[in-house]
């Protein structure tokens, strides 16, 4: 896809970030498959970068188990028409293999994934993104930080290299994803390096789904103008995923 097919909008960059709970929902006999609904919801986003994470590669308990499990990988499946999808692998497990992924409508430049698991119980990672939008060079980096609280500062702290590491200073960057965090200690280490959000004295709650109480989920930037922030609400999206979609407009 050529950046001339995506419409210009004056420089606003729409980011979505979305856990999908590996698009199973429920538990035991009551576990139904929602990849076919998310796939529509995606798509209602209307986002210029979705990021998503416990995306299944495969699962062969879950193909065994649902006869309209997808053929395709996750990412793949729940691109809209005309984007590109980019997905590493997280974790391996007896069944088959999950991480991040990103959809993007702008054209994709290159990409990386880096391991930052914390320890032998939780297999963790970052994937980079390079997109080209409106001409310039962003930085996209979906990431899904660890259980206990010691090991997002670790990996905070390991994010914080990749991005020296990485990313030239010059150049807008998007970290967006699941931070497990129910208090203030990543967004406090995130904007010692420089990346903020859109502030609101709403608040922008994503988990649980059903009747949300917590925002683990953000999406932050470095070198882009944050304008606002939206969590799509009712059955329709509890329904899909143990966590609400949230979705940041920023101005380039």
């Amino acid at each position: 896809m050529e950046a001339t097919d995506v419409p210009d909008d004056g420089g606003i960059l729409r980011v979505a970030t979305y856990n999908i709970h590996k698009g199973v929902q429920g538990v035991g006999p009551a576990r139904r498959l929602e990849i076919h609904n998310l796939g529509h919801a995606v798509e209602q986003l209307d986002a210029d970068i979705v990021c998503l994470q416990e995306v299944r590669k495969l699962n062969r308990r879950g193909a065994q188990h649902f006869a309209r499990w997808p053929e395709m990988p996750q990412a793949d499946f729940l691109a809209p028409e005309g984007y590109e999808a980019v997905y590493r692998t997280n974790a391996v497990t007896r069944h088959g293999e999950h991480g991040n992924a990103l959809l993007t409508r702008w054209p994709v430049i290159g990409h990386q994934h880096e391991d930052i698991s914390d320890h032998r119980f939780e297999q963790r990672g970052l994937l980079h993104v390079e997109i080209e939008v409106h001409g310039r060079r962003v930085h996209a980096i979906v990431v899904h930080l660890g259980l206990i609280p010691g090991s997002r500062v670790r990996q905070v702290a390991q994010l914080q290299r990749f991005v020296a590491r990485e990313v030239p200073a010059g150049e807008p960057l998007v970290v967006a994803g699941d931070f497990n965090d129910w208090g203030l200690q990543v967004k406090r280490a995130l904007a010692a390096f420089g990346l903020q959000e859109y502030e609101s004295l709403q608040r922008a709650f994503t988990y649980p789904a059903r009747l949300p109480v917590v925002q683990l989920d953000h999406v932050y930037v470095r070198g882009m103008e944050p304008l606002g922030l939206h969590v799509p609400r009712g059955r329709i999206w509890w329904r899909m995923s143990d966590h609400l979609p949230l979705i940041a407009e920023f101005r380039l």
